[in-house]
C-alpha cells in the first residue's frame, strides 16, 4: 500500500471560460468537481496506474463531506482521513480555453487543534506498519506546526518506510533536513530554498541540505534529477497545451510508483514526465489522459544532466 498525507485537503472546483478577462462577466461552459489537495490527486493517478492508495489527512464541515462523498466513488483508494472541526477549504481553477491558462484560487484550510493534530499522528503511525511508500504533500493548514512534515519524516524512517516530500517554504526547509528520500520542488520552491535561479546549482545545495534525491519540476522543460545514482534530465516531446494544474502530482505519482516498483531512475522520470505531460490534457487535476500518456512514455527524452 502507498500512503500519500494531505494535511490541507481541499474540494477542487474548475471553472471553464472561453476567454478571461479582468472586470467582466463571464459564462462558465464546463464545471468540474472533485476531491483534492496534492495527495489526493497523487493518489488518484497512483491508483488509475493499478496501486493500492490509502489516502489521509484532515477533513470537516460540509465540504468535508461532499469531498469523502465523491472519494468514496474513486475505484482503488482507501479514505483514512482525520475529522476536524473546522472547513475543508475549496480551491478554483479558472480555465481561460483560449489560451490553456489558468488562474487558481486557494482558500487557506481549517485550524487544526492541537488534540486533531496529536490523533491524526497516532493514525499516521499505525498506517505506516503496512506501508511500501508515504508522499508528505502540499501546504500546512492553521495549527500544524510548521516543522510537521520534519516530524513525519523522521516517524517514517524510524519505520523503513521511504518518503517523498512535495511542499514549500518553511515546511520544505525544515522538511528536508530530516533527510527524506525524495524532494520534488517546482522551480520557484527551488530557488527560495537555495537562493539560486541556476536550476543545476540549485538542485546540487538542495540535496547538500539533507535529501538523498532531488527532482526539480521545470515546467515545460520537464525533470532535473540529481540522485546517488546520477544527474538526469526529462523532457517531454513537446509543450502541452491545457490545464496544468495537478500536473506535478502526476509527476510525484509517477515517481513513487517507480520507486515501489523498483525500476531505474531514467524509467521513474519517464513516467513522471509522461503522466505530468497527459495530466494537462486532462479536464482536472488528479486525472491523465490515458493515451496521451501511452504515447509520450515512447517520446520523453531523458539524458545524463
Amino acid at each position: 500500500m502507498i500512503l500519500t498525507v494531505t494535511p490541507n485537503t481541499a474540494l477542487d472546483i474548475t471553472y471553464r471560460v472561453r476567454s478571461l478577462r479582468p472586470h467582466t462577466a463571464h459564462r462558465v461552459t464546463e464545471v468540474t468537481e472533485r476531491p483534492g489537495g496534492k495527495g489526493l490527486n497523487v493518489a488518484r493517478v497512483l491508483a488509475a496506474l493499478g496501486h493500492e492508495v490509502t489516502v489521509t489527512g484532515f477533513t470537516g464541515g460540509v465540504t468535508g463531506r461532499a469531498l469523502r462523498d465523491q472519494l468514496a466513488d474513486t475505484p482503488g483508494v482507501v479514505d483514512a482521513l482525520i475529522p476536524v472541526e473546522g472547513a475543508t477549504r475549496r480551491t478554483i481553477a479558472v480555465v481561460d480555453t483560449a489560451t490553456g491558462d489558468s488562474t487558481q484560487l486557494n482558500e487557506p484550510g481549517p485550524e487544526i487543534t492541537p488534540a486533531e493534530w496529536a490523533a491524526f499522528q497516532e493514525a499516521y503511525e499505525v498506517l505506516l506498519r503496512s506501508a511500501s511508500a508515504v508522499a508528505l504533500c502540499g501546504s500546512l493548514p492553521p495549527g500544524v506546526p510548521v516543522g510537521a512534515y520534519a516530524g513525519l519524516i523522521r516517524t517514517a524512517r524510524a519505520a523503513a518506510v521511504p518518503v517523498l516530500l512535495d511542499t514549500s517554504g518553511e515546511p520544505l526547509r525544515r522538511g528536508i533536513a530530516a533527510r527524506p528520500d525524495i524532494v520534488k520542488p517546482n522551480a520557484d520552491e527551488l530557488a527560495e530554498l537555495t537562493g539560486s535561479h541556476d536550476p543545476s546549482r540549485a538542485t546540487q545545495d538542495a540535496r547538500r541540505r539533507g535529501a538523498r534525491a532531488i527532482v526539480a519540476s521545470l515546467g515545460p522543460q520537464g525533470l532535473l534529477a540529481l540522485t546517488p545514482e546520477g544527474r538526469w534530465h526529462a523532457t517531454p516531446p513537446a509543450r502541452e497545451h491545457g490545464n496544468p494544474t495537478g500536473a506535478g502530482d502526476s509527476a510525484v505519482a509517477g515517481l513513487l510508483s517507480g520507486l515501489v516498483e523498483q525500476l531505474p531512475w531514467p524509467d521513474r522520470l519517464t513516467r513522471a514526465v509522461a503522466l505530468s505531460a497527459a495530466t494537462v490534457q486532462a479536464l482536472a487535476a488528479g486525472e491523465f489522459d490515458r493515451a496521451a500518456y501511452e504515447k509520450l512514455l515512447a517520446r520523453v527524452s531523458v539524458t545524463a544532466a
